[in-house]
């Protein structure tokens, strides 16, 4: 069985000492949610303080992005090994905001899922459709051109160890949020790539996360679908409250782990 994964995006947000308060308010409430895996991704200057905050807890450590060289001349950037050497244990990868407003394709996207599995980080890869592409009938279309492109060449257990999070763009920030239905076709879908390229068995063991205005009132419908595993949450995990409040949305025995 598939265990339920939700982590926070906390985006370009928060003081530190807004980041240490909100990180140990929710480590000390993790305890209450064996069933779930809970992780934190914070801005890269405070990953450090966070990942003191945190030890010993049973919240994960993550990043926001990465960049696939593990050295060299490449002023602002931030390496695996170094995410590895700050305790972190996943990072966020493809992103939309990365893909709109950086410009990332997906062979790029690529190279990062490769260096994130040598240095010893999970992925959590982002897919998802632009509004205009969802009204024109693409979606799937575009789903499986990022999971060819992004995902390309993953040996069957680093796709095991991979998390796919299905963020449609339209609903990133703008309170709209995709219906049971819509994510739970997107995931179904997911998974059948998965199983065409690898096997049935894979595809039931790669967690799926949703992505796009989760909140409290709308994350018990959510992972009610069987194929949602979880969510990458945005502004809502910003407040240790909200945040908890989406974990204990995750009823346990939730999520089916297969059909």
């Amino acid at each position: 069985m598939r265990r339920p994964f939700i982590a926070g995006n906390w985006k370009m947000h928060l003081t530190r000492a807004e980041a240490i308060a909100l990180a140990e308010a929710v480590a000390q409430k993790a305890e209450n949610f064996p069933h779930v895996d809970i992780a934190v991704c914070p801005p890269f200057v405070y990953l450090e303080a966070v990942g003191r905050a945190i030890a010993g807890s049973r919240v994960a450590l993550g990043a926001q992005n990465m960049y696939p060289e593990s050295s060299g001349a490449f002023t602002g950037e931030i390496s695996p090994p170094m995410l590895s050497d700050l305790g972190c244990r996943y990072v966020i990868l493809g992103h939309s905001e990365r893909r709109q407003w950086f410009g990332e394709k997906d062979e790029f996207i690529n190279k990062k899922v490769h260096a994130a599995f040598k240095a010893g980080l999970r992925p959590i890869v982002c897919v998802g459709e632009q509004l205009a592409e969802r009204e024109a009938g693409q979606t799937l279309q575009v789903i499986r051109r990022q999971f060819e492109g992004s995902l390309a060449d993953l040996t069957a257990e680093q796709m095991q160890q991979t998390v796919i999070a299905y963020e449609p763009v339209w609903a990133i920030g703008t309170g709209k949020v995709a219906t049971p239905h819509q994510a739970e076709e997107v995931h179904l879908e997911l998974r059948k790539l998965i199983a065409q390229r690898y096997n049935t068995e894979i595809s039931q063991q790669v967690v799926i996360q949703y992505g796009g205005s989760v909140k409290p009132d709308n994350a018990g419908e959510l992972f009610s679908q069987p194929d949602i595993d979880g969510a990458l949450v945005g502004g809502a995990s910003l407040k240790a409250d909200q945040f908890l409040a989406i974990i204990a949305g995750m009823k346990k025995g939730q999520p089916s782990g297969g059909r």
